[in-house]
């Protein structure tokens, strides 16, 4: 294994850098926010028409680049130094794999080259708080997490030659500004109940969208309301094995999210190391002082670790198949707890005022983990999947 970044490699971190320097500083952020959508379609259009982050990791069959997992990390640790509210988690690291992976070839023509392009966007809903289960990422993802087939979640029933969905979905990622829905939903009732994925037009009658308050502004969320509303059936047929498709999908995002996790740790600690030395107590800095240095130091350690297995969970996803995304994530989540923890403490009473960004990176910090962890579920699943308590470990194998 080579561990050093190719120049093109390095290329799109600078590239991507520099944009997001020009474009996207605190102010910026705070202001994207607070649109409609929740980010700046702006900067969105910039970076899927002239940088191509969309279809960073898509085939060139289908309007994308056709680079691997480990571009599209690089590229997401830099919009995670900036906190920069994106549609990209949701359309290219949710919704898109799984067009590609469960979708029929007609949908693939009809969708990936749009969402490659970043002229259509897309968001995964999946009933409840039930995204890291759904994803395989806190536990198996063969039980009943969308519904049950009972009452509560999405039903899909046959309508004709199409579908009808009725249910609520809400903590959707871009639920309510993307142009594409994928809805997972129950069929089969009590005989044959099973949880299938349906594509879901942003014009469909019977659909309602509203934005939620959410802990962290920069990951703008839903709620969508399916009042039976017409759908179609992603995919051939009924028979799809939708949880092996969304474990898959659930792992490659977990890698680049660390290395996401990861940007927002190292923006965190730099600002943290920046002011402590400007700070002053009893006449010098209190980056002079030695237990300031401790506690930074063991910041560093952390980020630098967690960087390392984003790093080889992203290279491991495009080259060896590994499932060690969750793994990489859980570090990297703690990671940026850690620095945001730190950097607000330091900070003294700035740290806490509204004005400062400090307590943005706390927010990412926490909403994070209750979107995809916690931490000490995804260090169980990566310790299940490593068959560390004894039991079989064929999933890994398979």
């Amino acid at each position: 294994m080579d561990a050093r970044f190719t120049a093109e490699q390095e290329e799109i971190r600078r590239t991507v850098r520099e944009l997001l320097l020009k474009r996207s500083g605190p102010e910026d952020v705070r202001a994207a926010v607070r649109t409609g959508e929740g980010y700046d379609i702006a900067l969105w259009t910039t970076l899927a028409e002239q940088l191509g982050l969309p279809g960073l990791a898509l085939p060139e069959e289908y309007g994308g680049v056709g680079c691997s997992v480990t571009e599209l990390a690089l590229a997401c640790e830099e919009l995670g130094r900036g906190l920069t509210p994106s549609p990209l988690v949701a359309t290219v690291l949710l919704a898109a794999p799984l067009v590609l992976a469960l979708g029929t070839d007609r949908q693939r023509d009809r969708l990936l080259p749009r969402l490659a392009t970043g002229r259509l966007t897309a968001a995964l809903a999946v009933p409840g708080a039930a995204l890291a289960t759904a994803l395989a990422l806190t536990g198996d993802n063969r039980g009943a997490w969308a519904g049950g087939g009972r009452a509560g979640g999405v039903q899909a029933r046959r309508s004709g030659d199409g579908w009808r969905l009725y249910g609520e979905v809400t903590q959707v990622l871009d639920g309510h500004s993307a142009g594409l829905l994928l809805v997972a939903a129950h069929t089969g009732g009590f005989a044959r109940s099973r949880t299938l994925l349906y594509l879901v037009r942003a014009e469909a009658t019977g659909l309602v969208r509203v934005r939620q308050t959410a802990l962290d502004e920069t990951r703008p969320v839903g709620r969508v309301q399916l009042r039976d509303s017409p759908a179609e059936l992603l995919g051939e047929d009924d028979e799809a094995d939708v949880p092996a498709a969304l474990a898959g999908v659930g792992d490659t995002a977990a890698a680049v999210l660390a290395a996401e996790a990861v940007g927002a740790a190292g923006r965190a600690l730099e600002r943290t190391v920046a002011h402590v030395g400007q700070r002053e107590q009893f006449g010098r800095p209190i980056g002079s002082f030695q237990a300031v240095k401790h506690r930074l130091a063991d910041v560093y350690v952390g980020v630098q670790a967690a960087r390392s297995a984003a790093y080889y969970a992203a290279w491991s996803a495009g080259v060896r198949g590994e499932r060690v995304g969750g793994q990489a994530l859980a570090q990297a989540l703690e990671a940026l707890r850690t620095a945001a923890g730190e950097g607000v403490q330091f900070h003294g009473g700035l740290g806490f005022t509204w004005e400062h960004e400090a307590h943005l990176y706390v927010k990412r910090a926490t909403a994070d983990a209750l979107l995809l962890g916690p931490v000490h579920r995804l260090r169980g699943r990566a310790a299940e999947l490593a068959g560390m308590f004894g039991g079989d470990d064929e999933e890994v194998r398979g």
